[in-house]
Formats: C-alpha cells, structure tokens, sequence
C-alpha cells in the first residue's frame, strides 16, 4: 500500500508494517509530486528478461532496485473510492500513475472473457499465474474470496502454497 499525503510518502505491507524506508526508490519517487492517493500493488524486483524475482526480492540485496506495480487506486484527491467498481477504480489509477512517476507503474491488466488464453501465455513466459477480479467488485482489504488465483504447477512459487506475485511481467 502506497500513501501519499502532502509531501509525504508511506508504504506499508499487507500486515500494516512500515517499509518505506526499505524500498527507497519507490518513496523518493512520488516526493515531488502535489497529489494525495493511496495505492494497492505488490513490491517487485524484476529479473534481467523483466519477469518477477520473487526470491531476490526477499534477499533484501535489491531493495534499491524494487518498483511498485500498482493494480488498485483506493483514495485520490481526498476522495475515498473503495465502494466505487474496480473498473472506475482503475480509471482513476491511469489518471495517476499518467503523470510518469518512475519506479511505480500500472500493473497490466485484460478486459473480457480471455482467461484461459491469458493464462496460457502466462504460464509459457513463466510467470506465476493470474488473479482475476469482476470489474463491479468494490475494494476489500486483504485476501478476499471473489477473486479467483489461478496458479502455474510449474512455477518455483507454487510449492510454496501461495500465489504472492500475479503476473508482474514488464512490457519492454
């Protein structure tokens, strides 16, 4: 979660802990920006072919070099938008993340009934898998059972029980 309030900037983890001084160039980018917003995206270090790496993320040895992809805009401009559908929600996250602010960017995302071709390209890139979202659903806080994970059996991360980052593939 990325809160941006004045001139300041925060992140927090899913569990509430402060990591903004962890990731510093996702906080040092939004420092000269004159908005307020709160974002909802996953931390990510991407590897030389822009696919997520999720284990040298939580090496800690790259954390100058993570960036934000952001898949939900909750609050922007003092307005509060989590009842709003996702599909306005996402509106409003283009209209921000429009600006070009470096080292956070918009979470590709497809419209329409293409998930299984969708997810066959994600799991031939390697990626971990996808996570869908009905574009009515308001915004709910932490994991929530409307949205449907579908998880590549091949990939490193599904041994570990968990989908944590949903396709994070950087388009060059």
């Amino acid at each position: 979660m990325v809160r941006r309030d004045g001139d300041r900037v925060r992140l927090f983890t899913r569990d509430g802990h402060d990591w903004t001084d962890r990731y510093p160039r996702i906080e040092a980018a939004l420092r000269n920006r004159s908005s307020s917003f709160v974002l909802d995206g996953e931390a990510v270090l991407l590897d030389a072919n822009g696919i997520s790496d999720f284990n040298g993320l939580h090496s800690r040895k790259h954390d100058a070099e993570v960036q934000l992809y952001a898949f939900d805009c909750l609050a922007a401009d003092g307005d509060h938008l989590r009842r709003l559908p996702l599909s306005l929600r996402k509106t409003n996250l283009a209209r921000i993340l429009a600006r070009r602010i470096d080292r956070i960017h918009m979470a590709p995302f497809e419209q329409g009934e293409i998930g299984p071709d969708l997810f066959r390209h994600a799991c031939k890139f390697g990626l971990e898998g996808l996570v869908s979202k009905h574009p009515d659903s308001t915004y709910r806080g932490g994991r929530f059972d409307r949205w449907v994970k579908v998880k590549n059996r091949q990939h490193p991360a599904f041994s570990r029980g968990e989908l944590q980052i949903a396709l994070h593939h950087h388009h060059r």
